[in-house]
């Protein structure tokens, strides 16, 4: 079998799980390094890893290069993609730099692979909540045609990094130790704009047109380019919410055809990436706690809208660091390799 050398730049919670995935997943893996911003070693599962600062002649021999990405700013892949490019590695970004970028795909291996073929040396990795909602939304518009999507997402900590989580456990701590009075956490270092523990918010990322947030618009907008269906109409809320690990939806969807939840679940269950988990006697639904190390992505709460028959409601939960960052980049870059023998 052939070997490949292999860059993750980033050593953050989504560059950590990038490194914990290749293993996992028995890449093939020749040469690994990791680069970030400054030198010192780190340490996964037991494993150290030597992290170098960043440099374009750094990429020299590379064969793939995984960025483990910043949202809502202008990460590392703006400066050294094309460094790496250039020096012959395919780049796999996890940030938002060059998603909506024409001559890059936006790939989700198990939506449309065949779009890493089009590559020119980069490929985008999707946006957390919108990977784990093309996932299950991708089988059921293949069969009935969806016309909109309307979807309220509530994201745990960890989808803002390593400091957002920081702030989380911090701030239930100083709750726990004043009592359930306390309103407002004071002398904790803030990631996000408002108190996470025991309160969520309708704020993620920045606000943008039409009193909409850029993450929200970034569930319309990949969405579209990734299921190569820009009429779908779609509609997005955006809520942070005191978990640490893994993303929920309540996703409801209007399709073309009359859309039999019975259908709906079979399709689901038998579709690549997907658990249905929807066993309401048991009261077994998908749950943040449950998805976090998980690939899959978990659908449940499956039902036919009580007003109309091609209307359903689905939710849909899945681990964002894994299947919505780290899991979804690695299973690119096998597509990527599958493709060079």
């Amino acid at each position: 079998m052939k070997k490949y050398n292999l860059v993750v730049v980033g050593a953050g919670v989504v560059g950590i799980e990038m490194l914990r995935v290749l293993k996992q997943r028995n890449f093939p893996v020749n040469q690994l390094k990791v680069f970030a911003r400054s030198a010192r070693d780190i340490t996964v599962d037991g494993a150290v890893y030597a992290v170098e600062p960043i440099t374009p002649e750094g990429f020299k021999g590379i064969d793939i290069a995984l960025f483990a990405g910043t949202e809502g700013e202008k990460g590392a892949a703006v400066t050294f993609a094309p460094e790496a490019v250039k020096r012959g590695a395919v780049v796999i970004d996890n940030g938002a730099d060059f998603r909506m970028d024409k001559n890059v795909p936006l790939v989700i291996p198990e939506v449309n692979p065949s779009d890493v073929l089009k590559h020119k040396g980069i490929i985008a990795n999707p946006n957390c909540s919108t990977i784990q909602m093309v996932v299950a939304l991708n089988p059921l518009h293949k069969k009935f045609g969806i016309k909109k999507i309307i979807v309220t997402t509530l994201q745990a900590s960890s989808g803002a990094g390593k400091a957002a989580v920081e702030q989380l456990n911090n701030e239930t701590v100083k709750i726990a130790q004043g009592g359930f009075n306390s309103v407002q956490v004071e002398g904790v270092n803030k990631a996000m704009p408002q108190q996470l523990a025991y309160n969520c918010f309708p704020h993620i990322g920045s606000f943008v047109e039409g009193g909409y947030t850029n993450e929200e618009w970034k569930l319309v907008n990949e969405t579209h380019k990734i299921m190569h269906a820009p009429k779908i109409k779609i509609s997005a809320t955006t809520v942070r919410i005191p978990v640490r690990t893994g993303h929920s939806e309540s996703i409801y969807i209007e399709t073309a055809k009359v859309i039999d939840p019975l259908r709906a679940r079979e399709i689901l269950a038998n579709s690549p990436g997907i658990i249905v988990l929807d066993d309401l006697k048991n009261n077994l639904y998908p749950m943040p706690k449950d998805v976090e190390g998980r690939d899959e992505t978990f659908v449940g709460r499956i039902r036919q809208d009580a007003f109309n028959k091609r209307g359903l409601w689905l939710w849909v939960a899945a681990d964002n660091l894994r299947k919505g960052a780290a899991t979804n980049a690695v299973q690119i870059a096998e597509c990527v390799i599958s493709n060079l023998k």
